[in-house]
């Protein structure tokens, strides 16, 4: 009687997870962010708080909120949202650390979301822009000094982790493949975060502090070449070098789809006999209609903003050595699962009753199923960073001045304009617009 109530109980959790949706409905939002709708986009996603993110997706909905919140030129709502956001990763990867091996049985789809480290970068990139916007230099420079501390940390934040849950898998089986070069992290220098710097300690006068953090955008360049394939922006040459009386206009647009995940499923041998299965999340690109972005004044200047950061190509290069323990505690799940509907099968086969052996035949098919069912990749992952930061800047008689930032397809057609009017440009003070095109 005992098996046959766990028969049932091993078929209901099959359709549990058969039956599970945990991605919420982004259709219109998209749409409203193509639209380049900000105000729009944000109210959206307020509004589907209660019905698209669930208690474990609340991480998830700080950072797409907050990041529509900043779009939408709502700084002090998206530097609380962000805020919560940031608080929310720390507390769960506290938590993740603290927890014992029998963690890795559940699907992590069904676990809090901890955010993932480009996130967690990027997160202080743009509050450091909010705190700008709402007149405190101070708190930027903060910001990006929090940047600095977590790109530090970041080589060795999973370190004891992976270690252990690779010791946990090496116990089960010796056979199974692992490339330890595919979690070293390669990326401990951002040169979008030392450009803000830059600029923030330029508008407090700190000459030298801004002079170290031009220095090492092209340390940035020079030491992480896999990340940075393109050119070092030729502005950053001008703008510690502003001529008496004169101010210069800065500009920095966020272009393009975030990377989303993807899963990958794959099988690999498990004591020579079986296979088994496991189910991988891969962060993958989203291409991008623009090609071009130009800043064009009313004055009839105009000059091409060059790209600093390919946001994409460093959330793929973060995400590896977490990639590492979510490779390792997958597998481990998986032969889990594997030894005991090896294990329910044999036991069935030596059984001289029959309606054991048949009851025991059932559970080993059941345990096969769930295994086929219950291995799915956890895809969670903020929609609404973009794909790459570009800069520019032109120095100008002190004045106003309106201008249009203008994107431009692969057939130089436009795609999309952003109009900034009656811009004051100061001598002596920071002045930066922000530009954004999620297309």
């Amino acid at each position: 009687m005992t098996l046959i109530k766990n028969a049932m109980l091993l078929a209901c959790i099959c359709l549990l997870f058969l039956s599970c949706t945990s991605v919420a409905q982004y259709q219109k939002i998209d749409e409203s962010v193509a639209l380049g709708d900000y105000k729009g986009s944000f109210a959206l996603v307020k509004a589907a708080k209660e019905s698209n993110y669930q208690a474990k997706d609340q991480v998830l909905y700080y950072l797409e909120a907050g990041m529509l919140a900043h779009y939408a030129r709502e700084y002090t709502e998206a530097s609380k949202l962000l805020g919560s956001a940031e608080k929310g990763i720390e507390a769960a990867f506290t938590k993740s650390v603290s927890l014992e091996v029998s963690s890795y049985l559940v699907n992590d789809n069904t676990k809090e979301y901890p955010g993932e480290d480009y996130e967690d970068i990027y997160l202080n990139v743009f509050n450091s822009l909010n705190y700008y916007y709402n007149g405190s230099i101070e708190g930027a420079l903060v910001e990006i000094r929090r940047v600095d501390n977590k790109l530090r940390y970041l080589s060795t934040k999973y370190g004891s982790e992976i270690t252990n849950a690779q010791k946990n898998v090496m116990s089960k089986s010796s056979e199974i493949p692992y490339d330890p070069e595919a979690a070293t992290v390669k990326f401990s220098n951002s040169a979008l975060a030392r450009y803000l710097g830059m600029l923030f300690y330029r508008g407090e006068g700190l000459r030298d502090d801004a002079r170290i953090d031009r220095d090492q955008i092209k340390l940035a360049f020079a030491n992480q070449a896999s990340i940075y394939k393109f050119k070092v922006p030729t502005s950053i040459s001008d703008d510690l070098d502003i001529p008496a009386g004169k101010a210069r206009l800065n500009v920095i647009s966020f272009n393009g789809f975030s990377p989303i995940k993807t899963e990958s499923a794959v099988r690999i041998p498990f004591n020579n006999k079986n296979w088994i299965k496991i189910a991988l999340p891969v962060i993958t690109a989203r291409p991008s209609a623009i090609t071009r972005t130009v800043v064009v004044l009313s004055t009839g200047e105009k000059f091409d903003l060059e790209q600093i950061e390919d946001m994409g190509a460093v959330a793929m290069e973060t995400f590896k050595q977490k990639a590492a323990l979510i490779y390792f505690k997958t597998v481990l799940r998986a032969v889990i699962k594997a030894t005991s509907t090896v294990a329910l099968d044999s036991a069935s086969k030596k059984s001289d009753d029959s309606s054991t052996a048949l009851l025991l035949g059932l559970l080993s098919l059941s345990s096969q199923v769930y295994a086929e069912a219950s291995e799915q990749a956890d895809l969670r992952l903020s929609r609404y960073f973009p794909q790459a930061a570009l800069v520019g800047g032109i120095t100008l008689a002190p004045g106003v001045y309106s201008y249009t930032v203008n994107y431009y397809g692969s057939s130089n057609q436009l795609i999309y304009a952003a109009a900034f009017k009656d811009v004051d440009v100061r001598a002596n003070q920071l002045n930066l617009s922000e530009a954004i095109c999620i297309k």
